[in-house]
């Protein structure tokens, strides 16, 4: 008789979803046969937590399990309203009555040996029998700003020693989950093994910031710049680009540069957002406060109008 899946993971029947994945994960790590080679006793362990996790892991199955649907093998049980389905009935067309006044069985017996002949056709033997997908393995996988715009690969080291060699696609955005097919747990009894799942969490940078598929970020320009306008060099992720600036170009003009944003799916890119901002020298110039000082117009140029001051 199969043990409680509860039991076998050492958790209360009324665990979260989250404790119960918890403690099956630090069961895994200790019983697992990659790290305990030879070690039967420790591969029939791993077999019976798996196989309970593989009930009460699942909150459908769980939920069948704790009703009494299934059980603990995931095997069907018997309908338990069957028989008070029907006690009430005394009427010659019931089922379960006969001209003696007694519940006859015979008929009943279909009933039976349909229910157990589904259960040893669907799987309903040991759980050591059972073909099963191994479980996934969940990793995160910190990711420098433009190695996520451009990709990258890198190596993930997993609790065996092993490594996982895991290509970055060139536009991950941060949040992102990658499957890796196949590069989970094993499987059991010839079960095909689970996946690798990498949550990334791309870093901050220190003058990009991601907006969709778009680049955004803050370009300081020089007063001369501002006034007389020309050319400026904007860097952009994939390089540097000459861009004529207009004269007069004020701080929080936005200039728009088509396809130098992010890669998208559709195999495009987004834009890239260039936000100017005028900043004066560090060190105070004479030259230039006596010019604004006795720059006339300046004294009626008030840009505080629009805002009622």
């Amino acid at each position: 008789m199969s043990r409680d899946p509860y039991e076998l993971l050492g958790v209360k029947r009324d665990a979260t979803q989250k404790e119960i994945q918890s403690a099956y994960r630090k069961l895994a790590k200790k019983l697992h046969p990659d790290l305990n080679p030879g070690d039967k006793e420790a591969e029939r362990k791993f077999k019976e937590i798996s196989a309970a996790y593989g009930i009460v892991g699942d909150e459908d199955k769980r939920g069948r399990f704790d009703r009494g649907e299934i059980d603990a093998t995931g095997a069907e049980q018997a309908p338990r309203n069957f028989y008070r389905d029907y006690a009430g009935s005394s009427g010659q067309g019931s089922a379960y009555h006969n001209g003696g006044g007694f519940a006859d069985f015979g008929e009943g017996e279909d009933l039976f040996s349909s229910f157990f002949s589904r259960r040893a056709r669907g799987g309903g033997g040991s759980a050591s029998g059972m073909q099963m997908q191994g479980h996934d393995r969940h990793f995160n996988m910190e990711v420098e700003f433009l190695d996520a715009l451009n990709g990258a690969a890198r190596t993930v080291s997993l609790p065996d020693g092993a490594t996982l060699e895991v290509k970055i696609p060139a536009g991950s955005k941060d949040g992102q989950t990658l499957r890796l097919k196949g590069k989970g747990e094993p499987g059991f009894n010839g079960g095909p093994a689970g996946d690798a799942l990498i949550d990334i969490k791309v870093k901050p940078h220190p003058l990009y910031t991601r907006d969709g598929d778009d680049i955004r970020f803050d370009m300081p320009i020089s007063l001369r710049e501002a006034v007389l306008g020309g050319k400026i060099r904007v860097p952009v992720p994939g390089g540097a680009l000459n861009v004529t600036l207009a004269p007069y170009s004020n701080t929080g003009k936005v200039l728009r540069l088509k396809g130098k944003g992010a890669p998208n799916r559709f195999g495009g890119h987004g834009d890239a957002y260039v936000t100017l901002k005028i900043v004066l020298p560090d060190q105070p110039d004479a030259a230039l406060a006596d010019f604004v000082r006795d720059w006339a117009a300046g004294e009626a140029h008030s840009p505080r109008e629009t805002l009622g001051a």
